[in-house]
């Protein structure tokens, strides 16, 4: 899970003052969950954004946007933006907020605390 630190600073620099982020490796990379929902990432060199469905197209348009894809297949409501798209700190911001104002449309979901695994004995 290799990911690029220094972007991701300054996408933890970006989300410092939201008290509802958590950071999880997942998705070949870093992730941002914000409200229990997956927001944004960084995953290579790449930006991973949440644009939901109904922006999917609209993003795709813009300049250095392409889809997500993970294990080969393209993750739906999902793009990914090369370095050129995010240079500037108001280009990496702005795709950040995309990405916050679909979560923020989403059902707030509570963390699920993980459960001891239990040892199954056979008999």
């Amino acid at each position: 899970m290799a990911y690029d630190e220094q972007t991701a600073e300054r996408v933890r620099r970006i989300l410092a003052r939201r008290r509802d982020v958590v950071e999880k490796r997942m998705v070949g990379g870093l992730s941002f969950i914000v409200n229990g929902s997956m927001c944004c990432g960084v995953t290579g060199t790449n930006l991973m954004v949440r644009v939901g469905r109904e922006g999917y197209e609209r993003a795709l348009a813009q300049p250095h946007a392409r889809p997500m894809k993970f294990a080969g297949r393209a993750l739906s409501g999902f793009i990914c933006i090369e370095p050129e798209g995010y240079r500037t700190d108001s280009a990496l911001a702005k795709w950040i907020q995309r990405a916050i104002d679909f979560v923020s449309t989403l059902p707030v979901k509570k963390s699920r605390a993980k459960r001891p695994r239990r040892k199954v004995t056979r008999r």
